[in-house]
């Protein structure tokens, strides 16, 4: 999944730095990743920690890590379900069709009309099964990160969900094809929350935490909303041209309360290890991070230059490299 501030280029140099700090056995630790979007850094410490948390305040997110991190198990019958799910007849007027593709008069195109459709139906018989218990909690949240994922592909955006394109671009013509979102099998016993972090901090203990916040003012809530709809499936009038839903505004993306609220998750984490994934154009300065952190314990600071995230050609209309620094800030809590 194409996704803002997504770590899969870095997560082998994440983990390298982590185990340079925590040690090179991480079997017996608990990995928090509190922050964790897609799941991709928690994905990659899965099968070599004791236990992983996984935290995000999004449904979409929520969605994911719980197939992901959570399912550790095989599931029996799942890639029969999802070639059932696949060849269903399609819904005719399902809540995406109605209000995010343009032949049902509503004026957005998210979709193409025929994948529209086709999200409504899995999206409908995923309920219904989970409902008449035919699945259950695992098989639930694969089926639907399988459904996000593969939407996902064919959304006619940008990459983020901000705003639709006028025309059909080349992969939003295609048709949906549903795919198994595969996860790792494991032995650890996980956890998943979806909480505001600096909550949920007061609530866990662990070894190593790993903070991968927003770096700048684009809320997720906004710029993945419909993921969130897909997920939810609720009932609710889309509001304006691109048919929004209320979401989560973090302080994270506020300029004016980020660096209190970070640290204030700092001072309360009960994790001898924290890492912080940020970069050089983020709301908060190398400066500012490193003299937060310093009060609490052993700093240092870990720097790689890596491609920046382009969602179209015209975001980097205002920052013209191609590349960005990420900043790895690290601190032993305690330590002198």
């Amino acid at each position: 999944m194409n996704y803002i501030g997504s770590k899969l280029k870095l997560s082998s140099w994440i983990k390298e730095e982590v185990q340079n700090v925590a040690g090179g056995d991480l079997s017996e630790k608990t990995f928090c990743d509190i922050f964790a979007g897609t799941g991709i850094v928690g994905r990659v410490f899965k099968p070599f920690v004791k236990k992983v948390i996984s935290n995000d305040l999004e449904e979409y997110s929520f969605v994911l890590n719980k197939n992901y991190i959570l399912n550790s198990s095989w599931l029996e019958d799942k890639e029969r379900l999802v070639w059932e799910l696949d060849t269903l007849p399609l819904c005719e007027d399902g809540f995406i069709y109605r209000h995010y593709c343009m032949g049902s008069g509503s004026g957005r195109q998210y979709f193409s009309d025929e994948n529209g459709k086709k999200i409504d139906t899995i999206r409908l018989k995923i309920e219904e099964w989970y409902k008449i218990k035919k699945i259950d909690d695992g098989m639930y949240y694969f089926l639907l990160a399988s459904l996000l994922e593969s939407a996902d592909k064919v959304a006619n955006t940008a990459s983020v969900y901000g705003a639709y394109l006028k025309h059909l671009k080349k992969s939003a013509q295609k048709k949906l094809v549903l795919e198994s979102a595969d996860f790792v099998l494991s032995q650890g016993l996980h956890e998943v929350y979806k909480e505001d972090a600096n909550v949920l901090i007061k609530k866990i203990k662990g070894d190593i935490l790993y903070l991968d916040p927003p770096y700048n003012q684009r809320q997720y809530g906004a710029n993945y909303h419909l993921l969130n709809t897909i997920a939810l499936y609720d009932a609710f009038v889309p509001s304006g041209k691109t048919g929004m839903r209320e979401y989560n505004r973090s302080n994270y993306c506020r300029k004016n309360e980020v660096e209190k609220s970070f640290e204030e998750l700092i001072k309360n984490a009960e994790f001898k290890y924290i890492f912080l994934s940020y970069n050089n154009e983020g709301l908060m300065s190398e400066d500012e991070v490193e003299s937060i952190m310093s009060k609490y314990g052993r700093y240092e600071l870990k720097t790689k230059e890596y491609q920046r995230f382009k969602a179209d050609k015209t975001q980097n209309r205002n920052h013209k490299a191609d590349a960005t620094f990420e900043y790895l800030h690290i601190l032993q809590k305690g330590e002198s």
